[in-house]
């Protein structure tokens, strides 16, 4: 038997080494029960554009009006393969409800992720954070980490660690942001109009 060390918990140990703002796996060992962390009030909601793996580009500026899950993962990380299922269902289960959930791939290859999702029938929509600036940005250091969207586009919470995301507590933690009503779209001001010419002003026919 192999005693070579899992991709997982390889990247542990290279957490343990690394400078610190490096990312890592979260193995089942090391795991705490996931709660949500309230995102910070002092803090910015990052902007957030990245390829899907057809090349075009997503904003989640662009998705206002939704509640958006974040999901941060790698195929090398085996939590994160655990939970995709349960964030497709919770997908399809709310879609109608205005949820919309990212799977934002960490530092792999578009080749590699696009076997990956063909192999495992994968329909998420996956983004590609191919240099890591995004996990950075928004504090993902362990995988799988996902970040709440509210409905105005603020983030809302976080959850380090992999859950079951069709199951009652996760949906719990969602409820009240889907509950919420949609945010009223802005009416771009109309065009100012200029006031009728008075009648002395206006030229004589000829």
């Amino acid at each position: 038997m192999s005693t070579s060390p899992s991709p997982c918990r390889r990247q542990l140990l290279r957490l343990a080494i690394a400078a610190a703002g490096s990312t890592g796996c979260l193995s089942h060992a090391h795991a705490a029960e996931p709660v949500p962390q309230p995102w910070p009030k002092q803090s910015a909601t990052p902007a957030l554009r990245l390829p899907r793996l057809d090349g075009n580009a997503w904003r989640l500026d662009e998705a206002v009006g939704k509640v958006v899950l974040l999901n941060f993962w790698a195929t090398w990380c085996a939590p994160c393969r655990e939970e995709l299922p349960s964030l497709e269902l919770l997908a399809h289960r709310h879609a109608e409800d205005g949820l919309a959930v990212m799977a934002i791939n960490f530092r792999q290859g578009a080749g590699a992720v696009t076997r990956f999702v063909e192999a495992e029938g994968l329909s998420l929509p996956v983004l590609l954070d191919a240099d890591g600036s995004a996990a950075k940005a928004w504090g993902a250091r362990v995988l799988p980490t996902t970040v709440v969207i509210d409905r105005s586009g603020r983030a809302a919470f976080s959850v380090i660690g992999e859950i079951d995301w069709a199951g009652t507590q996760a949906r719990g933690w969602l409820a009240p942001l889907l509950a919420a009503p949609p945010v009223p779209q802005s009416v771009p001001p109309s065009a100012p109009q200029s006031p009728p010419t008075p009648a002395a002003a206006r030229p004589a026919p000829a």
